[in-house]
């Protein structure tokens, strides 16, 4: 269900509880700013999750209150994780959905990182 960026960040949501390993995920990469698993419903060869260990919404929210620390640990990050996987020659799509139109569903800021194979202009 597409959610609502302005709201107040849900301690609720699922990706909160795979933070504080109330719900199991298989980690792929963390440092203290990000932490990144696969996708349970991939859409892509390679479909990682990289999600940022703050409390935001969205990239919008994130965008405004993060620290510049916080935004340039967690961009580095999924570049990090990109070119581990060896995604960087072959190349590979970043997506971070926002709000209903942008068809977010979960209110933590997420970027889905897809790889592996080639993805055409866009991911249906």
């Amino acid at each position: 269900m597409p959610i609502d960026p302005t709201l107040p960040y849900d301690d609720d949501n699922i990706f909160a509880k795979i933070l504080r390993g109330e719900i199991p995920s298989t980690k792929i990469y963390e440092d203290e700013w990000a932490y990144a698993f696969p996708d349970i419903n991939p859409q892509a060869k390679l479909h990682i999750l990289v999600i940022p260990k703050g409390k935001y919404v969205s990239w919008d929210d994130f965008s405004a209150r993060a620290s510049a620390e916080e935004i340039a640990g967690f961009v580095r990050a999924v570049g990090h994780i990109a070119r581990e996987h060896g995604l960087v020659e072959p190349g590979y799509r970043l997506l971070a959905n926002v709000g209903a139109h942008g068809g977010q569903e979960v209110p933590h800021l997420h970027v889905h990182l897809f790889g592996g194979q080639p993805l055409g202009r866009m991911i249906a």
